[in-house]
């Protein structure tokens, strides 16, 4: 079975619409959803609806935690904005999204880490970026968990990596949004350098987890400029060029 590992889509329904086309094209057997799905000033509502009529596993990502726990004042703008466009129906479904997921024997998905939402599995924040993990805290983050493959999102990076207990972590990168900056733990920077969608598609290979990473074009402008109208251009400029600045 080849299965397709997409995350972070952040309402970027054109950047999923061409993941999902890519994914068809290369006959992919399966597509599974890390979460932080519709957080974002461009298209949480019909994001949403598309994913519900996908029929793919989704889970949810702390994104979606923070969309349900919402208050003015205290929420971020990205989860307000796609709280205040969602309906029932798509709140509903919101909720009854898992955090993580032993989706087969062997394989076991998450947006962070098995113990958190919203840690980086095989990144640390340090001096204003993220550095790779010591081979230390990816055994501390995986808390126990003895899947062979073990799928996350939340970082934004595409990274595999192959631990010595022959398992193997892949972060596929985000769909929608290719540069970030947050203040938690600490202030620090994430530049892909690219507007482009990124995705993986992982399959067994006598008896092994092989992981191919994937990047591809998609009208990323007109979500500039809608993420500008919405007034949020640290998007707008992320989204044109995968850079913060």
């Amino acid at each position: 079975m080849r299965i397709a590992l997409v995350s972070d889509i952040h309402g970027n329904l054109p950047a999923l619409e061409a993941v999902a086309a890519d994914i068809r094209r290369r006959g992919v057997d399966q597509v599974l959803c890390l979460g932080d799905n519709l957080s974002g000033p461009l298209l949480p509502l019909e994001t949403a609806q598309w994913l519900m009529a996908s029929g793919w596993p989704v889970l949810a990502g702390n994104h979606e935690r923070q969309i349900l726990e919402w208050t003015p004042g205290t929420g971020g703008a990205s989860d307000g904005h796609a709280l205040s466009t969602l309906g029932t129906a798509e709140l509903d479904w919101v909720r009854g999204l898992r955090s993580e997921w032993q989706w087969a024997p062997g394989l076991f998905l998450c947006h962070g880490t098995p113990r958190s939402d919203c840690e980086h599995f095989l990144e640390t924040p340090e001096d204003g970026v993220l550095r790779l993990a010591s081979a230390v805290e990816i055994a501390e983050r995986l808390a126990g968990q003895s899947s062979a493959l073990v799928a996350c999102g939340h970082s934004h990076v595409p990274r595999a990596l192959r631990l010595a207990t022959g398992q193997l972590v892949v972060n596929p990168g985000s769909v929608g949004l290719q540069a970030y900056v947050d203040d938690e733990p600490e202030r620090y920077v994430v530049e892909r350098g690219t507007p482009d969608a990124h995705y993986a598609i992982v399959e067994q290979v006598d008896g092994a987890w092989h992981c191919s990473q994937l990047s591809l074009p998609y009208a990323h402008q007109a979500m500039a400029e809608l993420a500008q109208r919405n007034g949020r251009p640290e998007w707008a400029r992320a989204l044109l060029a995968g850079r913060v600045t």
